[in-house]
């Protein structure tokens, strides 16, 4: 197989189930802090015995009692919220309606190999990945019961987001939460790659902590995630090129100022530029699509010329600054919604690679879990 192929990674199958984990979490003066991430870098098999200096230091703190977490955050005046556990891989699907985590981006294989080999060398799963779901009334009102008591960690770290954290340990509680999570679907907001990475060493039959990985279980009618573009920058082509294939396909292609096309853009509308010319180009979307799908998938292959490769790029600034400096195009898109998302998931098709950012995302550190401790 190409290694720059990309493939759909195995699916869970239901119920969904978060299980309680003793977790470990960094001092609040180590969270956000640039400096933490050396703390994970290689040589890996050396980050365990890391953490236990670290822990030795003070640095470290390990709950001694399994529980499952509600983590809030708040990043830039946008406040997350959501259950931290340790997700069941143990169990693959094999019918559609048996799928509880789905993701709408492809993974590498060689970098889900890659991160697989990485937990397993630390024993840990530094991070948890971002799940999206729609919680039941129920639930919310479980988690808002939660909140009513005060937080066992409050702070705010070096980054400047601000941290609640509930350790959820009474046997009641739990039951409730796992029976409202049970019967959800998640779409994997951020963590492909490590939530392939998990099934991946849950097929290696290390041991019984290999059957879960570290997942926040966001409630997007709750506290939602806001979904941002990613857009592209088309090195090799031109305007002239983008605008051949756009009038081959019978699309629209107009030249207008850069308030104009920046105005302009929308779920059927994309704003194109080479740092001097704009152009709006109007696609035909259909109803269960996404832009970012037409472009990839009947627009660039129909440019007389490249792109020899494409980059992708969080802002618009970075795009622009792109195509001034490597005199390509840049493609400023519109974000799909997280409901079109979640339905493209459920139809078991993949958008293209990096359609979506999902922000904000919490510090690394606030929690980790062990691998070694099952």
């Amino acid at each position: 197989m190409d290694a720059t192929t990309l493939v759909t990674p195995p699916y869970v199958a239901g119920p969904l189930r978060l299980e309680p984990f003793a977790a470990l979490r960094l001092k609040p003066a180590r969270v956000g802090d640039p400096a933490t991430g050396r703390a994970f870098a290689r040589p890996y098999r050396a980050v365990a015995s890391r953490l236990q200096r670290w822990q030795q230091r003070g640095l470290v703190a390990r709950d001694t009692e399994p529980a499952l977490y509600l983590h809030e955050y708040t990043s830039n005046g946008i406040t997350i919220r959501g259950l931290v556990g340790a997700l069941d891989v143990s169990r693959r699907a094999l019918r559609p309606e048996d799928r509880v985590v789905l993701p709408h981006e492809g993974i590498h294989p060689a970098q889900a190999d890659e991160l697989a080999d990485r937990m397993a060398e630390m024993q840990l799963n530094p991070a948890p990945i971002l799940l999206v779901h729609h919680g039941s009334p129920a639930l919310r009102d479980l988690t808002g019961k939660v909140m009513t008591g005060d937080p066992d960690h409050d702070f705010t770290d070096r980054s400047a987001q601000q941290h609640r954290l509930w350790a959820i340990t009474d046997p009641d509680t739990l039951e409730q939460i796992a029976a409202e999570v049970a019967t959800s679907r998640a779409l994997i907001a951020d963590g492909h790659h490590r939530y392939a990475a998990y099934l991946r060493l849950q097929q290696r039959g290390i041991g019984p902590g290999y059957d879960f990985g570290l997942a926040m279980l966001v409630d997007q009618a709750d506290t939602p995630l806001f979904l941002g573009p990613i857009h592209r920058s088309l090195a090799g082509t031109t305007m002239e090129h983008l605008e051949q294939a756009t009038r081959l396909l019978g699309l629209g292609f107009t030249r207008v100022d850069q308030q104009q096309a920046v105005a302009s853009l929308g779920p059927t509308q994309l704003a194109a530029t080479d740092g001097t010319e704009w152009a709006v180009v109007t696609l035909q979307v259909p109803d269960d699509s996404a832009a970012v799908e037409v472009l990839h998938r009947t627009v660039l292959p129909a440019l007389p010329h490249g792109p020899s490769t494409i980059g992708f790029h969080h802002s618009v600034e970075e795009a622009l600054d792109r195509a001034a400096r490597a005199k390509c195009v840049a493609v400023l898109m519109p974000a799909p919604s997280v409901d079109q998302a979640m339905r493209i998931a459920e139809e078991d098709r993949l958008l293209p690679e990096k359609a979506t950012s999902f922000q904000p995302k919490p510090s690394l550190g606030v929690l980790l879990r062990s691998l070694a401790e099952g």
